[in-house]
């Protein structure tokens, strides 16, 4: 899954690709690089980002989502967002995905991807982007992510959501301090065991800088690590930055574990 940010203030790409031009250029790099998906946010969720409204993600969106209700797009699209208002937007322009790190705390989410026929990725966040990394304390941190995602998706099956339409995140770097993501990152099978394909989103966060020393533009060998390690985990999605080193890095892997060399 290749991230498009059309953000003034992602941690890791923020204003990059928030003009029109530059965001559809990005949306065919990371198709002709080799992902299976496009991830596109309007919202910058990184620890200490105010909230964005709906309607400003939809300004953000609208160059993007015209390209999309023109064909003009090779890649399936992902909708990273927590408001229904602009997942519908992009579900009609074709968007086959809602990513949410709120795990459908809108009401009218859920309902949403059950009438459009769409996928849902529900990721575990403790507290709000603002403040969620305020000393964030849990007794069993793995007990209480698995227990947490179990129950948002019984909640999406219970609005109509099929359980083979919704994806689990564990949410690293949301509401987690560096033993949590460590310990959350260990305990992939874990969370692989609930049954629903598992989304992972370690690229260039601060659990790889915390581990390397590293700043966000020189985080990609760990980013590397931390995308190799989840697949070996059980995660059948990384969401990166670096789409075309990660499509590498895991040909070689699964071409060493599985022994299919073409």
């Amino acid at each position: 899954m290749g991230i498009l940010n059309v953000t003034p203030d992602s941690f890791a790409d923020g204003g990059q690709h928030d003009a029109a031009d530059t965001a559809v250029a990005r949306i065919a790099a990371v198709a002709a690089q080799g992902a299976a998906i496009c991830d596109i946010g309007a919202e910058s969720t990184r620890p200490g980002a105010a909230p964005v409204g709906a309607d400003e993600e939809l300004r953000r969106l609208e160059p993007v989502l015209a390209a999309m209700r023109g064909g003009g797009i090779d890649v399936p699209i992902s909708i990273d967002t927590r408001h229904a208002a602009t997942a519908a937007a992009a579900l009609d322009a074709g968007a086959v995905l809602v990513n949410d790190v709120s795990a459908g705390a809108d009401p009218a989410m859920l309902p949403l991807v059950a009438d459009q026929g769409a996928a849902v990725c529900l990721m575990h966040m403790r507290g709000e982007p603002q403040t969620m990394q305020d000393d964030p304390r849990y007794d069993d941190v793995v007990g209480e992510v698995v227990a947490f995602l179990e129950a948002r998706l019984a909640a999406a099956v219970a609005a109509g959501v099929p359980e083979d339409a919704v994806l689990l995140d564990p949410g690293i770097g949301f509401g987690k301090s560096l033993h949590h993501n460590v310990a959350l990152l260990a305990a992939l099978p874990r969370i692989a065991a609930i049954g629903c394909p598992v989304v992972v989103g370690a690229s260039r966060k601060g659990v790889i800088g915390q581990i390397t020393g590293r700043e966000v533009v020189d985080r990609l060998p760990g980013s590397l690590g931390a995308a190799l390690a989840s697949v070996a985990g059980g995660a059948q999605v990384v969401r990166v930055h670096d789409v075309a080193a990660t499509v590498d890095a895991l040909a070689v892997f699964q071409a060493i574990r599985t022994g299919d060399v073409q």
